[in-house]
């Protein structure tokens, strides 16, 4: 089940946290779409969190504030009610992609984060060869960057964010150096694209990786990726400011 046990795996990097807190400047109220389980809510700032999941919200910590039960497509707030708003892997999950940067634009009175994956990126890893079906799953998710650019007006950034070798949120390039992690089911299950994948095509997946790092293939060709400190892929933050 997609959800269940999310957070044993989808941890907040603090190396990609500190790019959203840098593009936050000197909001005090943020606004979270599909705030999920509260990864990179900001714990200094006054954070408003949005969720339909119900499962998701259930695994929301003490410390974080409730989540409200709504659709980024729909917010229930008032224009300009907040500093800030963000969004972090979950655009490619709504049902209308235009409608809810469009709702964020209007809600927010200053930056607009946008923390995604570029699909045009995805298939630039070693998990291209060994999990082909889930990577065209994630290309076909995840909407194009220009996209996006578009849709937050004509005052925007993209920047490529840097992901860590010991990156604990466990989206599909997390785990870029320590292949042995995504033997875990519960590791894959934690990156949604798995739940779009027959079980067949997991099994390959598992059993051709399993073997090839029990032989030594996988790091003949992917090998020095053990020792890259940060990989640059396919994680892009979006800003969008108003004109």
């Amino acid at each position: 089940m997609i959800g269940k046990g999310y957070t044993a795996y989808r941890r907040p990097d603090p190396a990609i946290a500190s790019f959203l807190e840098k593009a936050l400047g000197d909001a005090v109220t943020v606004l979270n779409i599909g705030a999920g389980a509260g990864s990179y809510e900001p714990t200094t700032r006054h954070v408003t969190a949005v969720e339909p999941s119900a499962s998701m919200r259930e695994q929301r910590p003490a410390h974080l504030s409730s989540a409200i039960d709504a659709m980024a497509e729909a917010l229930p707030f008032e224009t300009d009610s907040f500093d800030a708003s963000m969004a972090t892997f979950s655009v490619h999950q709504w049902s209308d992609l235009e409608r809810g940067l469009a709702e964020m634009r209007r809600v927010t009175k200053g930056p607009v984060l946008i923390l995604t994956c570029d699909p045009a990126a995805l298939r630039d890893t070693w998990l291209n060869e060994y999990a082909p079906e889930m990577i065209a799953v994630e290309a076909r998710r995840y909407p194009g960057i220009d996209r996006i650019r578009k849709s937050l007006g004509s005052h925007v950034t993209v920047s490529t964010v840097p992901i860590p070798l010991d990156c604990t949120d466990g989206f599909s390039e997390a785990y870029y150096g320590r292949p042995e992690r995504l033997l875990d089911p519960g590791a894959r299950r934690a990156n949604s694209a798995w739940s779009f994948v027959d079980s067949a095509a997991e099994t390959r997946f598992a059993d051709k990786l399993e073997s090839d790092l029990r032989t030594g293939v996988w790091d003949d060709k992917y090998g020095a990726l053990r020792h890259l400190h940060f990989f640059e892929g396919s994680l892009r933050l979006v800003v969008g400011r108003k004109e």
